[in-house]
């Protein structure tokens, strides 16, 4: 089996203090998950898995950026107003980001100062579905998937 590649490729930095966790096809929304992405790139881990415990109880918003006519305002964040909660999203980068941090603990790295340096999300496959309508037709019902990617560099 092929090894898959990972959107990040630095040759600067010694491989002894990088750690990466991978998910691929999660059954959540691309558009949700690159939002969380560029919310918390560049923070410290310890930082991001707190903003994201934060998202999944609703106390903080995540930025919507892009594609955000109709998004409504949300109290408490800072230069942007436009924001959700992706609570499904939320969870499944926060299981990446620990299983990161868990490879780089298992690397021998120092958990306590690792930031991010490099988090992405890309479109996966879309899994086709359709619903029944009335005089025999059929529509569309899709589930979109997408790729998670994260690399931790050691401060």
């Amino acid at each position: 089996m092929a090894g898959k590649k990972y959107a990040y490729d630095n040759k600067e930095v010694d491989e002894s203090k990088v750690a990466r966790a991978k998910a691929s096809s999660l059954k959540i929304s691309p558009k949700h998950s690159v939002e969380i992405c560029s919310a918390i790139r560049g923070m410290e881990v310890s930082k991001a898995k707190a903003y994201l415990n934060d998202v999944i109880e609703m106390k903080k918003a995540v930025p919507f950026k892009r594609h955000n006519r109709g998004v409504g305002h949300r109290k408490g964040m800072k230069g942007w107003a436009a924001g959700r909660y992706p609570v499904k999203a939320s969870k499944a980068i926060l299981k990446v980001l620990e299983n990161a941090e868990a490879n780089a603990e298992y690397k021998g790295m120092d958990v306590e100062n690792l930031k991010i340096e490099h988090i992405s999300s890309h479109k996966g496959m879309v899994i086709r579905g359709a619903r029944p309508r009335a005089f025999g037709r059929v529509t569309p019902f899709n589930t979109p998937t997408t790729h998670i990617q994260i690399v931790l560099v050691e401060a």
